[in-house]
């Protein structure tokens, strides 16, 4: 019973963040083609301004400041949820493969192993540094340069990522220590 209880909040967890970082990636998508369209656009009318051609005032002077800044935060938070999505369907290639190349009676013992030691490095390492790193840097009131935002809450993707893991190793453990353990799902 607890099992399937675990099994369907993994479930719902990861179809959570797998939507969320399709959206995430899309943004990137979009955002670094405006910042490609912005730069090209940039040269277009610096080319037209030396023929002494009037360029459309709506058009930009060079690349939006703003889109590199951007994407370095969208593929931080794309990384760090998509790690936690590989994770928690068993696709994590240095837990579930190495595990699964172990003899049959050793993996269980390896597999809930593996798990606590990501479960340990989810808590202290992306939970609580992370907590560390948000409140710290939220204290300082850094913010980004072209955004104007608190880098502290551009930070949460570590936190909210170990959260994530570490509900996933537990799921992963229970799993293994009851018998019944699951073939890693197909993404």
């Amino acid at each position: 019973m607890i099992v399937s209880a675990l099994t369907r909040i993994r479930a719902g967890a990861i179809a959570l963040l797998e939507w969320t970082v399709i959206l995430l990636f899309a943004a990137l998508v979009l955002d670094v083609l405006w910042g490609v369209l912005s730069r090209a656009s940039g040269g277009l009318v610096a080319w037209l301004d030396t023929r002494e051609i009037a360029a459309w005032p709506f058009l930009p002077r060079g690349q939006t400041r703003w889109t590199e800044e951007v994407a370095i935060y969208l593929m931080m938070w794309i990384s760090l949820l998509g790690a936690a999505v590989a994770y928690g369907l068993k696709a994590h290639l240095g837990v579930d493969y190495v595990v699964g190349k172990l003899h049959p009676a050793a993996q269980p013992l390896a597999g809930i192993i593996a798990h606590v030691m990501s479960g340990i490095f989810a808590v202290f390492v992306l939970l609580g540094g992370g907590y560390v790193l948000v409140t710290e840097t939220l204290a300082a009131g850094q913010l980004t340069p072209a955004l104007k935002m608190k880098v502290g809450y551009l930070y949460l993707a570590v936190p909210v990522c170990g959260a994530f893991i570490t509900l996933f190793a537990l799921e992963h453990i229970v799993e293994i220590a009851l018998g019944k353990q699951q073939p890693p799902e197909s993404a």
